[in-house]
């Protein structure tokens, strides 16, 4: 043990052991010991020397240490201790104290060298990924930060054998959701040196959730405000997002950029801006411009550009803009930011040209923005990103162009100069005497008339005040003035920069506009100067202008319309190979293209420059250059008649393109007219669908009207039975008006018979008075009261018979009537034979009995009326019911009607059917008699009839034979 305690600090006697004997001594330990508190203890032990001797522990200990990974899983103090010597051995983030300067090489190479023996075997890799899973803190931290070292050294090695592990990316994604933040934060950096220049990883970070997690992060650390935590998230972001197309799309449609809002809402006092805070906006400012960069596939870059108007975030950039108290840098990358948000985005740019500052009165703030351009005591990175911004702002934005140039035209000049224009503000930049102005307001102004030679034309009728009592000058003369000018006037800045900046505006004015050519060649000075220019030996310096001067010529030879008889083509050409020579002038023209600060401006569209002696060229002035440079050159040698023949042949293709017009405007018109027929032949055949359709919805209606009919008939069969027990002969079955004028006259007998009733029933009532006035009157004898009494009976018989026939059958009443007098008749003879011989009875026999006789007379008269009474009811019901049928009679006419054109109709197709059919059956056995004269087997349909059916009778016996 006594080498533990020359390790652990205790006494010991005879000579120390040196550190790489101890090292020996533990890694022996850690290899041969059985029991594991020995092996933790020289596990431990090699720990604390690890960072003093870094060497010595790599060579003899890392193989050891990685097969107590792979044993002693179970315990997890001695991995620990195992995965924090390996990261002091790997790492190169030593104490400054400890580390060297001059060691600094020789540490990094010495963690390199270890950790690619270490991922020599991916296994070591797959163990270190299954030991971060554990949710023990003594071994998943030290495991982290060991796989961020290993990134850190051999990151592309290290991230291929993570990629090809199985759930290696998802594995670590899980650090993310760890609840205590140290290994959540150092989770962040790993996946932060994961993800660097892979975009396999980087997508696959993405759709496990990345973007969600780290957000939550953001917005729990407090955004903008939070610590370094928001830093490294938003680090992480940018690996995830830049130049990755896929992951940008899928941060676009997860809605995430809405959640970018709120990290830009700043308050009204914006001093005292803590260091962490402007690194976490100036991050969340790049993080924007990764999403809307012009790098970025045009698509992609405009439908974030909207999504940002919508969500409000531009808004909210426009804020930061015009605000109080934001520091310098954040103000320029948020004048970045604007400016990519909205480039080539017309929305956008609208949105920009109508923000206005909190001044008072208000500016616009792209006036405020160009006041801060044309201040030299701005600084130049501020500078820089405005002119970027009025860049964008102009970039593929024709009505923002027009605004600008309008506010130098003479008619929207503000006359009572209250307020500074934007044009006011260019021109003045660009004829003051400091060069970086001169430089910025020119390129600016020749943003304004990109690709418009509308704009370019307008811009001529620019007038200049001078001085007093001078005539004013053009803006083009002005130009041309101050170019010739040179170092006479003395300017703050580069020598040559006024003149270059001069010169791209010239060049962007004249090019593709042959009006502004002419105006440009009418001044007798310019041509000389240029030539002069081009043809002195200079200065390193004066190369470049030298080269400008040539494209400048070259552009007024190449737009030249012949309008001036002293600047014609020829006569330009023929100057400059006297005075120039075709080879010199080429030379020169070659200067530009060569210019190392060409190369850099035309690498991307932000101006950004070291120094602003640098500021030379704009991105959009080199594309103008790519595209000329070679056909002047073409141009400068062609001879007149090869000029000729090119005008010729210009005419010749003006024509033709005016044919070529003149044809798509014919072809176009009968494009118009083919796509208005094929909408109504689409439009006709919708209707004649919706017509079939109909159709096949009228048929169907038409077999439900035929079956309703048929119940119909049904139903008034059944009530014609019904009313022929009631004695009505009527029958609904293909009734006739006859029919129903026969039921209306025997419906006028009814009425006549029930009137005669009535009249014989007062008849009776009046009969019956006279036999109570007589029996009063009459004797009283046995014998009259027996005769009276048979006379009362028979009567009263004669009456049920009559009530009886009454009710069996109304037809007879004629009869009954007829029998009726006769019985009246008897009546009075009896009544005469009564008075005749009054000494038949006595008187009290012969009231008693015609008491009762005229008791039973009242009750069958009393019968006899209610029984007219219910036939007067049945009459009625019988005339309603009569009423009820007429009209169902008039209604089935109609549909048999009807019907019947359906019939006809339907008659007509089935014999055009038959016609069609007949003749389909004569062409098919033409066609099979023509098969067998050619020699082809043909079965007729009765042989293949027969032969079915002889199939069928064959399995019909066997069947039954079964």
């Amino acid at each position: 043990m006594n080498f533990l305690r020359g390790v652990m600090g205790g006494p010991s006697a005879g000579p120390q052991p040196s550190g790489a004997d101890t090292i020996q001594k533990l890694c022996d330990r850690v290899a041969s010991s059985t029991l594991l508190d020995d092996r933790r203890d020289a596990v431990r032990a090699l720990k604390s020397l690890s960072k003093k001797y870094r060497l010595e522990v790599g060579i003899q200990a890392m193989e050891h240490l990685i097969h107590v990974l792979q044993t002693d899983r179970s315990d997890s103090e001695i991995i620990g201790y195992a995965l924090d010597t390996l990261y002091n051995v790997i790492s190169n983030d030593l104490e400054e104290e400890e580390q060297e300067e001059n060691s600094a090489k020789q540490v990094d190479d010495l963690g390199s060298q270890f950790t690619e023996i270490f991922i020599k075997q991916q296994e070591n890799v797959t163990l270190l990924l299954t030991l971060v899973e554990e949710f023990d803190f003594h071994v998943r931290w030290p495991g982290v930060k060991l796989l961020t070292s290993l990134l850190k050294q051999q990151g592309p090695q290290v991230q291929q054998i993570i990629l090809v592990s199985p759930m290696g990316v998802s594995r670590l994604m899980d650090l993310l959701a760890d609840s205590r933040e140290v290994i959540r934060n150092d989770g962040v950096l790993l996946l932060q040196q994961l993800t660097k220049s892979n975009a396999a990883i980087q997508k696959i970070v993405a759709f496990e959730n990345a973007f969600e997690r780290l957000l939550d992060i953001i917005t729990e650390e407090g955004n903008s405000d939070g610590g370094i935590v928001v830093e490294d998230c938003l680090l992480l972001l940018q690996n995830l997002l830049k130049n990755n197309n896929s992951n940008q799309n899928f941060f676009k449609e997860g809605s995430y950029i809405q959640r970018m809002k709120p990290w830009f809402e700043v308050g009204d006092d914006n001093c005292g801006w803590s260091a962490q805070k402007v690194t976490n906006l100036h991050l969340m400012l790049q993080l924007v411009r990764v999403l809307v960069s012009p790098t970025n596939p045009p698509g992609a870059t405009s439908s974030c550009q909207k999504a940002m108007f919508h969500c409000g975030l531009l808004q909210q950039l426009c804020t930061i803009l015009m605000a109080t108290g934001v520091p310098a840098d954040i103000l320029t990358e948020t004048i970045n930011t604007v400016s990519e948000v909205i480039r080539g985005c017309q929305t956008n740019q609208d949105y920009f040209a109508s923000v206005n500052a909190p001044s008072n009165p208000p500016r616009p703030a792209i006036v405020v923005l160009l006041m801060s351009m044309v201040n030299e005591r701005q600084p130049f990175v501020l500078r820089c990103a405005v002119l970027y911004c009025f860049q964008c702002f102009l970039y593929k934005n024709q009505k923002g162009q027009g605004e600008i140039v309008s506010t130098l035209l003479p008619s929207t000049i503000d006359a009572t100069g209250n307020s500074v224009s934007a044009g006011q503000l260019l021109c003045g930049g660009l004829f003051s005497t400091d060069s970086l102005s001169n430089w910025c307001a020119a390129v600016a102004l020749a943003h304004a008339l990109q690709e418009n030679a509308t704009l370019k034309e307008q811009l001529l009728r620019v007038q200049l005040a001078t001085s007093i009592g001078n005539p004013p000058v053009s803006l083009l003369q002005q130009c041309t003035n101050i170019l010739s000018q040179g170092d006479k006037i003395d300017r703050r800045g580069s020598k040559v920069q006024t003149r270059v900046g001069l010169l791209m505006l010239l060049c962007t004015w004249l090019s593709n506009c042959s009006i502004a050519v002419t105006h440009f060649l009418h001044n007798p000075a310019n041509v000389p100067f240029l030539t002069g220019q081009i043809a002195e030996n200079l200065g390193e310096e004066e190369q470049l202008v030298q080269g400008l001067c040539a494209l400048l010529l070259g552009i007024s030879i190449y737009y030249n319309d012949n309008s001036l008889e002293n600047y014609r083509k020829e006569k330009l050409k023929q100057l400059i190979e006297k005075r120039i020579g075709r080879e010199n002038f080429i030379e020169k023209l070659g200067f530009i293209s060569k210019h190392e600060l060409y190369s850099r401006a035309a690498q991307k569209p932000q101006p950004s420059f070291s120094s602003p002696d640098h500021m030379m060229f704009d991105h959009e002035f080199t594309k103008l250059v790519k595209e000329l440079e070679g056909v002047i050159s073409k141009a400068i040698y062609k001879s007149s008649e090869e000029d000729k023949k090119e005008e010729e042949v210009k005419k010749t293709l003006e024509q033709h393109d005016n044919i070529v017009t003149h044809y798509k405007k014919v072809i176009r018109e009968q494009d118009q007219e083919l796509e208005e027929l094929k909408q109504r032949i689409n439009t006709l055949t919708s209707q004649n669908e919706q017509l079939q359709a109909t159709v096949t919805q009228q048929v169907s209606q038409i077999q439900q009207h035929k079956d309703q009919y048929n119940l119909l008939k049904v139903q008034l069969g059944k009530d014609t039975q019904h009313h022929n027990s009631h004695g009505e002969t009527f029958q609904m079955n293909g009734i006739q008006t006859e029919e129903v004028s026969k039921l209306k006259e025997e419906l006028e007998e009814w009425k006549n018979k029930h009137e005669l009733l009535q009249g014989q029933l007062k008849e009776k009532d009046s009969v019956i008075e006279k036999l109570n006035s007589s029996q009063l009157e009459m004797g009283t004898t046995e014998q009259s009261s027996q005769t009276s009494k048979f006379g009362g009976l028979e009567h009263n018989n004669e009456l049920q018979k009559e009530l009886e026939m009454l009710r069996s059958q109304i037809q007879l009443q004629s009869a009954e009537i007829s029998k009726l007098q006769m019985e009246n008749q008897k009546l009075q003879v009896m009544v005469l034979t009564t008075t005749a011989d009054p000494m038949l009875g006595d008187s009290g026999a012969t009231a008693a009995t015609s008491s009762e006789l005229e008791g039973r007379l009242e009750q069958e008269i009393k019968e006899l009326k209610s029984e007219v009474k219910a036939l007067s009811e049945e009459k009625e019901s019988l005339k309603q019911h009569l009423d009820s049928s007429s009209s169902t009679v008039a209604i089935l006419q109609d549909e048999k009607s009807k019907l019947q054109r359906e019939v006809a109709e339907s008659k007509k197709e089935q014999d055009d059917l038959l016609v069609l059919l007949a003749d389909q059956d004569q062409k098919i056995s033409a066609l099979k008699i023509k098969l067998k004269d050619l020699g082809v087997p043909v079965e007729d349909e009765d042989d293949t009839e027969s032969g079915d059916q002889g199939d069928e009778d064959e399995d019909g016996d066997e069947e039954e034979q079964d």
